[in-house]
């Protein structure tokens, strides 16, 4: 599966804030490395942002703390992939893991290849593979398909940025490069792609290359991250086993407004303000309705905004009213200026 969110909080363990975004190797679950990660960092609360099946690899974006708070606007980014269509076989699983289901000897030429990739760009429905993580009835479609119970599962909304072939290298095998954004099944995408040949195919190589701003210029494989916690490594418990991107860059995409200490205030309170009271004016790209704004004061994000009903409110915020060294606040109080 390309999609989905994964969070473990526990009481205990370090409070550390921050990215690590790793080069997920083929063989564990998405789940599987955030656990690891979380143990390794000592961390109290970590996650992911996009699962990827034990058969991809790439780009899996971890969460640490605070950042979590951010995983949503990373599930809603953007996202490149490359993989390897198979063909002649379609398998149970629409991947080289599942059982053979129906063989063709037909092989289309690049040319048939790239005549049917228009109609599976743009906005399109899709249908999800059998084996996947949704939820049929309050289970799991894999639980039903391994239970001999495949599920029929209705297409689903998914856009489609770019397909591009970009390699050929044998008449059984196509490689493509993807851009997508929530909710694309690659897996359901190169199985329709031979379809849309006249013959059958599943996927047999997948690496995500890209989920929102994190590209694999900033991952790490897990050889590069120090797990160890032998007894040698005592004198640096302190030491984290490997540098973490700051919170706020999974935010970078969005446009940012700069914030006055009081103007920060009144959002972190969760009261409005009026954008033409603002200090810093909007940009000439503000829009009422989905526009997400990333409110700095200086150069540190505070949090995410939005304009709701004339006024500008905060939708997440990362920092709380502590930031500005307060402890005892009176949320009730309706700052000058503000309005609830």
């Amino acid at each position: 599966m390309e999609k989905g969110v994964g969070t473990v909080a526990r009481k205990r363990g370090r409070e550390i804030d921050g990215w690590l975004i790793l080069d997920k190797p083929l063989g564990p679950t998405s789940t599987d490395m955030v656990n690891k990660l979380r143990w390794a960092f000592d961390a109290q609360k970590a996650g992911h942002a996009g699962t990827l099946d034990p058969l991809a690899s790439g780009i899996l974006p971890i969460a640490f703390g605070k950042a979590t708070r951010t995983i949503p606007y990373i599930m809603d980014a953007t996202k490149r992939y490359r993989f390897t269509l198979s063909l002649g076989e379609s398998r149970t699983t629409d991947d080289r893991e599942g059982e053979v289901l129906a063989t063709s000897v037909h092989r289309p030429t690049d040319d048939d290849l790239r005549a049917c990739l228009p109609t599976l760009t743009g906005d399109v429905l899709q249908i999800p593979p059998v084996f996947s993580a949704l939820r049929v009835g309050g289970q799991r479609a894999y639980d039903l398909a391994r239970s001999g119970r495949p599920p029929e599962l209705p297409p689903r909304p998914a856009r489609i940025d770019s397909i591009t072939l970009v390699e050929r290298p044998d008449a059984d095998t196509a490689v493509f490069e993807v851009q997508s954004g929530k909710g694309v099944y690659m897996r359901s995408l190169a199985r329709d792609i031979a379809l849309a040949c006249g013959t059958v195919g599943h996927i047999s190589v997948l690496r995500r290359t890209k989920c929102g701003p994190f590209d694999l210029s900033h991952a790490m494989t897990i050889d590069q991250i120090a797990l160890d916690k032998s007894p040698q490594t005592v004198d640096k418990a302190d030491a984290l086993p490997a540098p973490l991107l700051d919170v706020a860059t999974a935010l970078v995409d969005i446009p940012a407004l700069a914030v006055t200490e009081a103007e920060g205030r009144i959002l972190i309170w969760g009261q409005s303000l009026d954008p033409s009271d603002l200090t810093y004016p909007l940009p000439a790209v503000s829009q009422e309705g989905d526009q997400l704004w990333r409110a700095m004061i200086g150069e540190h994000v505070i949090g995410l905004c939005q304009i709701r009903d004339g006024r500008l409110r905060a939708a997440r915020m990362l920092e709380n009213h502590e930031f500005f060294g307060e402890h005892d606040v009176d949320y009730c109080r309706t700052p000058h200026g503000s309005d609830r």
